[in-house]
């Protein structure tokens, strides 16, 4: 995790004040613009971008409201949704897809209208990984999909998300404008410099935006409040994990020690039956032998005729004696 603010030079990126200085207002919107194109890599290209009311309050005082971190349409008319998600929620997926309802239903008009949408997207640069993720790619994008061609359905709404602790590259491993910018947004408050693979002009207006030591009184004390809401988080966060590990290792242990009570008792039952088996074998022996005493044969003649050793008959036929 990133260091505190008395130690950095530049914002965390994973603050609500820092995500939306940097890719949320008008004078760095060609921030915005080039990380979008750095993700398409060529599917999409966006030549300028709107800013939008990112505060939904529904059609009526009764629908729930929706707070989009940024929200921006292109010269197309195409929507973007952009999030940075700090933590794991339990319906992520949930309050993601019912975000991306809000841009599609406000394209309807008023009157005759032929239902012809403008493409929607969803992004979301999550600081954790997805429970079901399983694989290492980063980045995830997700559309609307036959399940028996595997052939996209309907290309129009996408979302996209990055789960960005998968991103391990060092500064020499960049390749891609896209490794930069995931380079930058996961290590900007670590540097106390711009490397110089991040030399474009892009990336200097990043830097001197990012620098604490530039920002008047309301931006520090604004940050500073963000900042403190996002160590909060995180100490709950860590405090949940390390509470649910103890628990599931307790559980764990439980369930072991259960599992191996059973496993045991079933053993000791499977032994007891076989101990039983052998006992009753031995007793009916016993009592084989005793018979035969009491017919007048002798321990001697028992034990020949019978194969045993004189001792075991001795003990079985003492108790006629």
């Amino acid at each position: 995790m990133n260091q505190p603010v008395s130690q950095e030079r530049y914002v965390n990126f994973y603050t609500d004040f820092a995500f939306k200085k940097l890719f949320g207002t008008e004078v760095n919107k060609e921030l915005l613009i080039s990380f979008l194109n750095s993700l398409f890599d060529g599917e999409e290209v966006v030549k300028d971008l709107t800013y939008l009311n990112a505060e939904h309050t529904g059609k009526n005082a009764t629908e729930r409201k929706a707070v989009f971190d940024v929200f921006c349409e292109n010269e197309k008319g195409e929507k973007f949704l952009i999030e940075m998600q700090k933590a794991d929620q339990e319906y992520f997926k949930d309050r993601s897809i019912f975000y991306s309802t809000y841009p599609i239903q406000e394209q309807a008009p008023q009157g005759r209208w032929n239902f012809m949408l403008k493409k929607v997207y969803t992004i979301g640069i999550l600081n954790f990984c997805m429970d079901d993720s399983k694989t290492d790619y980063i980045k995830r994008e997700v559309k609307l999909m036959d399940t028996r061609s595997k052939e996209v359905f309907y290309d129009k709404l996408t979302y996209i998300y990055l789960e960005m602790p998968k991103f391990r590259k060092s500064e020499e491993e960049l390749e891609t404008e896209f490794d930069k910018w995931l380079y930058a947004i996961k290590n900007l408050a670590t540097l106390m410099e711009r490397p110089a693979v991040l030399q474009e002009a892009v990336f200097q207006r990043l830097f001197e935006q990012a620098e604490i030591a530039q920002f008047n009184r309301e931006e520090l004390k604004s940050y500073l409040e963000s900042q403190k809401d996002f160590w909060d988080l995180f100490a709950v966060t860590e405090t949940a994990e390390k509470k649910g590990r103890a628990e599931g290792m307790a559980e764990g242990m439980k369930k072991g020690m259960e599992k191996g009570m059973a496993k045991g008792m079933a053993k000791g039952m499977a032994r007891g039956k076989v101990e039983g088996r052998a006992e009753g074998r031995a007793e009916g022996r016993a009592e084989m032998f005793r018979t035969m005493y009491r017919k007048g044969m002798s321990v001697e003649q028992i034990a020949e005729m019978t194969s045993t050793d004189m001792e075991e008959v001795r003990m079985a036929v003492s108790a006629d004696r």
